[in-house]
């Protein structure tokens, strides 16, 4: 039996933490998710630039203008403390919180990613829970682009880009060796067709890791589109969790309404992907 260093890395994504409708953070889905951390867990979190635009159009009555890549950047340093005031509000006192701002290099260069490794090693014996994400204020789009140009042309590994969370958490999974990897979006899960939920794939599953790598991928053939614009969508996440499920991690892919424990155990809607 594999011995796991984690129980869970989970990830959540930007839209399924605000209430659309109402231009505002959703409350209610930090408490939830937030009463159920504990260390043995890492949280992948998205928001941060999604919540500082809120927030600034609540404080200045408009949006910014100009260069977008220096908008999204303004934004995300605005909103990475909300982020964090969120989370750090609602998790037990009785545990730590740790923030991580990851870019593409710790990943990439084999010291860095140790270090991370070894940082995220040391939180459940510390009473700690680590929330991670991309440290989009730091970023500017073209110097990734040409870092990570020059990283494929000299590294013989894979090199990972991690701007979208979906492959940060699923790079994270890899790295740490953790029991579950759930996702939780707006949808409830994986779809045969997009535009019908009656068509949810409860499970993709092989009897071993080839045929279950052939099964996501015949998976992928029907998602199509994103929920938002820069977003990557269904067919970018089966492609991300093909290593953690290599390693043996159970993939879960659910809607942020439902609990963690419902969407671990299947008491709630949501594609479950693992070896049977």
């Amino acid at each position: 039996m594999t011995a796991f260093d984690f129980e869970m890395v989970g990830k959540i994504g930007s839209m399924a933490l605000i209430r659309k409708e109402d231009n505002d953070i959703d409350y209610n889905i930090f408490s939830r998710i937030s009463s159920e951390l504990k260390p043995g867990m890492i949280w992948v979190s998205s928001g941060a630039t999604e919540i500082g635009r809120l927030d600034y159009l609540k404080r200045n009555g408009k949006p910014l203008t100009g260069d977008e890549d220096m908008i999204k950047a303004d934004y995300a340093a605005q909103g990475q403390s909300i982020l964090m005031q969120n989370y750090r509000q609602f998790i037990s006192p009785m545990y730590s919180v740790r923030q991580l701002l990851v870019e593409h290099q710790h990943f990439n260069e084999k010291e860095k990613r140790e270090h991370i490794k070894t940082l995220l090693l040391h939180c459940p014996a510390q009473n700690a829970i680590p929330i991670i994400n991309y440290n989009d204020p730091v970023s500017n789009e073209e110097n990734r682009k040409m870092e990570l140009l020059q990283l494929r042309a000299s590294c013989e590994d894979d090199v990972v880009e991690c701007v979208d969370n979906d492959e940060t958490a699923s790079v994270i999974a890899t790295l740490v060796n953790t029991r579950y990897l759930v996702i939780l979006t707006s949808v409830l899960g994986i779809y045969e067709d997009p535009t019908d939920e009656k068509t949810l794939v409860s499970e993709i599953g092989g009897k071993n890791i080839s045929e279950l790598l052939l099964n996501i991928e015949e998976s992928q053939k029907s998602c199509v589109g994103a929920s938002r614009p820069g977003a990557n969508g269904a067919k970018a996440k089966l492609e991300y969790i093909k290593k953690p499920v290599e390693n043996g991690t159970t993939v879960i892919i659910g809607h942020a309404k439902y609990r963690l424990n419902d969407l671990i155990n299947g008491t709630v809607p949501r594609t479950i992907i693992r070896t049977r």
